[in-house]
């Protein structure tokens, strides 16, 4: 018994023991969904009618931390992608499309491993690896992970992810990216399971979901929602599952867990789109012995731009330099943080197509959008319109109000102005409304002074906004797309895409919808130069003046 005491003040004295397990380095754990809407969340305000729809999200911040007003920046899978691997917005990184770096600047996974972590992917790994030279530790794909809509294979290779973790005794970095609930919705009715993609483990009914007030309530509409919400399910049960594996693992206590969507639903006025619908997300924390369980933040105004930044505070790293996010470590302990009262999103290119620079800025009570683009000639398009869009147009045809929310869809305006405390929805333009004059300018000057202040190269059209010839030649003369890359993972349902390689009449080919070898999943390679220049954490972000 001596012994075992004076072997117990040894170990204190030298710092090691139990300790160690205290100072054992944090893990993050990033969890996206794949064009997943807030209004199925029930626990964010103003959510939808439908009850249950995602309890391992709605267990996941009962356990952590939800934000209320959290963001994504660019409403489009690779760009909003683009924006959590860089921390700065598109205009910066040079990701405003669907393309990779053409200059090398800091990514999170880059900067994680060159700190030493085991950095790993599941899932979407084109669109979330814009560094074309970076090389992921451990990396699964589309075709191995049940066309990315199984919950099961998503579970099996996050349990080998943390045993590997564990075998290398290396901190992770790991990122898990959902294909759910991006089209091809889960249809019942339809062949399914073709590609290892399994049942949601609830499917819902036309009448019983809930129709967004974008969206006019048809039977089509309906009917495509609710396949919509299959999806929603199934990708909650690939929550769960994952999570589960994090806990068997005995990591859970020294993992950061965050969870957040790419955008939002992929219908009319939301997904591709600058509107509330398109950005507000669901944003989740759960880290161990810091986030109360069950909080709920109300007041800050935060989005994906922040993550890099508070990854580094987290876990103890240095910022590097020029990124245009701030850390949000303050705010998940529990404290308050000034100048966190609007949030800026845009859009610049689509999947296809002519650019389509979208830009707004909004916060509790307002939200401002310029549509560059809008010359009541040209149409926008995008591949998120399936039955309910084709609804909307055949009820157009004898239903008036119906019919001008086509044509806003396809043509919109210049500019829009919305009060969001009347109007979430965003249906009723008040740009021209002389009671709301004084704030229609106010928001323009803070959307401009963000501009500014970013570089934003639509800066040129905004300020000629007004003079439609001028505009339309700065929009002729926008910055093209550098290091283009063929998109595969945001194609129609029924062309040939990473979501349907059958349409090519192959399961796999190059890029990202091709299923990695094993080499290339357990590659060790470093790639992906980084500069070695950093900055102290910091946590003010800049005040957005309006004059």
């Amino acid at each position: 018994m001596k012994n075992i005491l004076c072997l117990l003040a040894i170990l204190a004295m030298l710092g090691i023991g139990t300790v160690r397990a205290a100072e054992q380095p944090l893990n993050i754990l990033l969890i996206t969904a794949d064009d997943l809407g807030w209004e199925p969340c029930d626990f964010l305000d103003g959510h939808g009618t439908v009850k249950s729809v995602t309890p391992n999200l709605s267990k996941l911040a009962a356990e952590g931390l939800s934000f209320q007003h959290g963001f994504v920046n660019a409403a489009i899978c690779a760009p909003s992608r683009g924006v959590i691997a860089t921390g700065c917005y598109g205009h910066n990184s040079g990701l405003y499309g669907f393309n990779k770096l053409s200059k090398v600047i800091p990514t999170t996974f880059g900067t994680f491993q060159k700190a030493g972590y085991l950095t790993g992917v599941l899932g979407k790994v084109s669109h979330s690896t814009p560094d074309t030279n970076f090389h992921w530790d451990f990396m699964h794909d589309y075709l191995e992970l049940g066309a990315g809509r199984s919950p099961t294979k998503y579970h099996d290779f996050a349990k080998e992810f943390f045993e590997l973790a564990k075998k290398e005794n290396k901190p992770f970095y790991f990122m898990v990216n959902s294909h759910d609930p991006h089209r091809p919705f889960y249809d019942p009715n339809a062949v399914k399971g073709k590609n290892g993609e399994e049942v949601p483990s609830r499917l819902f009914k036309p009448e019983e979901v809930y129709v967004p007030g974008y969206l006019p309530d048809l039977p089509g509409v309906r009917q495509e929602i609710a396949t919509y919400y299959n999806s929603v399910r199934r990708f909650d049960d690939t929550l769960g599952r994952v999570l589960e594996a994090l806990q068997a693992s005995g990591l859970a206590d020294h993992t950061l867990v965050v969870l957040i969507s790419d955008n939002g639903s992929s219908f009319p006025f939301s997904k591709a789109n600058t509107y509330l619908a398109s950005n507000r997300t669901p944003m989740l924390v759960r880290w161990p012995g810091v986030t109360k369980p069950g909080s709920v933040d109300t007041t800050h105004f935060v989005s994906e731009v922040d993550f890099f930044p508070t990854f580094m505070e987290a876990t103890g790293l240095p910022v590097p330099q020029g990124l245009d996010g701030y850390s949000l470590v303050p705010i998940i302990k529990g404290g308050d943080q000034a100048e966190r009262d609007y949030v800026f999103t845009q859009i610049d290119y689509t999947a296809g197509g002519p650019p389509k620079p979208m830009r707004c800025v909004q916060d509790k009570k307002y939200a401002y959008i310029f549509n560059a683009f809008s010359d009541g000639k040209t149409q926008y398009k995008n591949n998120n319109e399936g039955e309910t869009f084709a609804a909307m147009e055949l009820a157009g045809k004898t239903n008036p109000a119906i019919q001008a929310r086509c044509d806003m869809f396809r043509y919109r305006v210049p500019q829009e102005f919305y009060d969001l405390e009347k109007d979430p929805s965003c249906t009723v333009n008040l740009v021209k409304d002389p009671q709301y004059r004084d704030q229609v300018k106010k928001y323009q000057d803070i959307l401009r002074n963000w501009m500014v202040k970013t570089h934003d190269f639509c800066l040129p059209a905004f300020d000629v906004r007004d003079d439609a010839a001028k505009l339309a030649a700065a929009v002729a003369s926008y910055p093209k797309l550098l290091n283009k890359g063929k998109d595969r993972e945001e194609a129609d349902p029924g062309s040939p895409s990473e979501d349907n390689p059958a349409a090519k009449g192959a399961g796999a080919g190059a890029g990202a919808g091709a299923a990695p070898s094993k080499k290339e999943r357990r590659a060790s390679k470093r790639g992906g130069a980084e500069p070695a220049t950093t900055a102290p954490a910091t946590s003010a972000p800049p005040a957005p003046a309006a004059g």
